[in-house]
């Protein structure tokens, strides 16, 4: 079966939408590393020093790093949750729409008697062994 001219333009403006999709949301995560990126010498500058004999937390940089992490991933949440469903629904529209133009392919690759040419032999066992068809010896 062979897939008409239509669907494939169709499946290649589909694969296009999901490709843009995706660098969204791969532009989003820049944007939020570049922010998080910058912040990180305003975060490093709360330091307490020794107080008393007691040393810095070291581990205190890290939970400020975290929770501004978190502050900034929160604002763009509802943006990040509305693309990942847009994604999921476009993989979903493609994959069906490779189901229905290439049902046929999919059972060849099942089933090797299917995909064997009867018009040159009769069966899979007639033809030579490193000799299948359209192969160069």
């Amino acid at each position: 079966m062979k897939i008409s001219p239509e669907r494939l333009a169709q499946l290649s403006r589909m694969e296009e939408a999901r490709r843009q999709t995706q660098r969204q949301l791969d532009m989003i995560d820049r944007q939020i590393i570049r922010r998080m990126t910058a912040l990180i010498p305003q975060l490093g500058r709360k330091r307490s020093g020794y107080r008393r004999g007691k040393p810095p937390d070291p581990s205190a940089f890290l939970e400020r790093y975290r929770w501004n992490l978190a502050a900034i991933t929160a604002a763009r949440q509802p943006e990040i949750d509305a693309l990942s469903r847009k994604l999921a629904r476009q993989d979903t529209a493609i994959e069906m729409l490779r189901a229905r133009c290439a049902p046929e392919s999919r059972h060849a690759r099942d089933d090797p008697e299917r995909t064997h040419r009867t018009d040159e032999c009769r069966s899979l066992a007639d033809c030579r062994p490193r000799r299948r068809h359209g192969a160069v010896a």
